[in-house]
């Protein structure tokens, strides 16, 4: 089998490639990257001698491109995005590009070739949960911020593309990820970083927005078992059922490092935030079997050591939103 990855040299899509590839020896991958924020291809240091596998820089904007590597393709499973969400919020115009016109260029190579298409998208397309119960995949979708909107545009392209062209497609929506090599820019890497530089935690309002968490080693795994065992036309939540405030979690890797809770600096909230994301994923346990295996406080010990011994990684990807964060304005 020969998978196109897109967007595999970010966090997720790069342990997605070496998991799997770990796990079927006999399967080939293609790496589609533009090599924009967030991606890094030394998360993939480990495979340069790996016949299985290689990369090419380009867009998934690029029409061209993408139709002659679908083509040659078994099954397309995209992970390409802009992901974050402040980033959204100042300048929304890339998450357009690359979330909606991206995907539809996926989806246009995808109807033309007849492939299999795996859909990557978030629980943050459903909004707040704050006061309800759990949302699954039949919940009214209802972003909150650009980035959302532009992932939630882009599962509504999908499922009509099954719906009206009958592609073979999955969607599936995961919870917040964490674990080696995320982007310092994210949450848990941020704090690890700046404890260890010894700087102010910043939180935006009272910290208690509740996030719910995922290893992203569980995450990955099941989306393997969606290119085999998934149905078609259907949308798969994903989470792992750990919810945490954010302050709960700054708390918990200061306790780890030894560091006093008087590091943590409140700032200015951030417009259309969301004060809780929750999902329920009962129905990929279900239909296909997945279940998490890692519990949150034991991965956040082994991701918190990883960056204590990965300096030569994240260090040159430091800037000024990870050092010297900015309180909000909207231009």
């Amino acid at each position: 089998m020969k998978l196109l990855v897109c967007g595999g040299a970010g966090f997720i899509g790069s342990t997605f490639i070496k998991n799997f590839l770990k796990n079927n020896l006999h399967d080939s991958i293609l790496n589609l990257d533009n090599l924009a924020i967030g991606s890094n291809l030394k998360n993939l240091e480990s495979l340069k001698n790996n016949s299985n596998y290689s990369f090419i820089k380009d867009d998934i904007k690029n029409q061209y491109t993408i139709n002659k590597l679908v083509k040659d393709s078994d099954v397309i499973v995209n992970f390409a995005a802009e992901s974050h969400v402040d980033r959204s919020i100042a300048n929304p115009k890339p998450f357009i590009d690359t979330n909606i016109l991206g995907t539809y260029s996926l989806l246009e190579a995808t109807r033309t070739y007849d492939k299999q298409f795996i859909h990557i998208s978030t629980d943050e397309i459903y909004g707040d949960a704050y006061g309800q119960s759990s949302f699954n995949e039949n919940s009214q979708i209802n972003p909150s911020n650009p980035y959302a909107a532009t992932k939630a545009a882009a599962d509504h392209l999908v499922a009509s593309y099954h719906k009206t062209y009958g592609i073979n497609c999955i969607t599936t929506r995961c919870t917040n990820n964490f674990g080696p090599n995320q982007f310092p820019e994210k949450l848990i890497p941020k704090t690890i970083i700046r404890i260890i530089k010894n700087l102010k935690i910043p939180l935006y309002g009272d910290g208690t927005q509740i996030r719910s968490w995922i290893y992203v080693y569980d995450h990955v795994h099941a989306i393997e078992s969606l290119i085999t065992k998934g149905t078609s036309g259907q949308v798969y939540n994903i989470t792992a059922y750990e919810e945490i405030t954010n302050k709960s979690i700054v708390e918990k890797i200061l306790d780890i490092l030894g560091k006093p809770y008087s590091m943590i600096e409140y700032v200015g909230d951030r417009p259309g935030h969301d004060k809780r994301y929750s999902i329920d994923s009962s129905k990929i346990e279900k239909e296909i079997g997945w279940k998490p295996k890692y519990k949150f406080d034991d991965a956040l010990k082994q991701t918190v050591e990883w960056y204590l011994q990965n300096k030569s990684w994240w260090d040159p990807l430091i800037d000024e939103n990870t050092l010297h964060p900015q309180p909000w304005t909207i231009k």
